[in-house]
């Protein structure tokens, strides 16, 4: 019964992780900025580390079912 909340936050966390990592990849290929008025390798970096931090959230989370 408690493997249903773990499995939603597993795949939302998942999910935002995967959609963060796949436009900054597409922003970056484009060079347009990820934020703006930061660093374009600064705020691409900590874009992409967010993503990969959500990424193994959510892998933390469907592994605890």
């Amino acid at each position: 019964m408690d493997g249903g909340p773990a499995v939603f936050t597993g795949a939302v966390f998942a999910l935002f992780g995967l959609a963060l990592l796949a436009w900054t990849a597409v922003r970056v290929r484009h060079r347009e900025p990820v934020a703006h008025g930061v660093s374009p390798v600064a705020s691409a970096a900590l874009a992409t580390l967010a993503a990969l931090l959500s990424l193994a959230v959510g892998a933390w989370c469907l592994s605890r079912l």
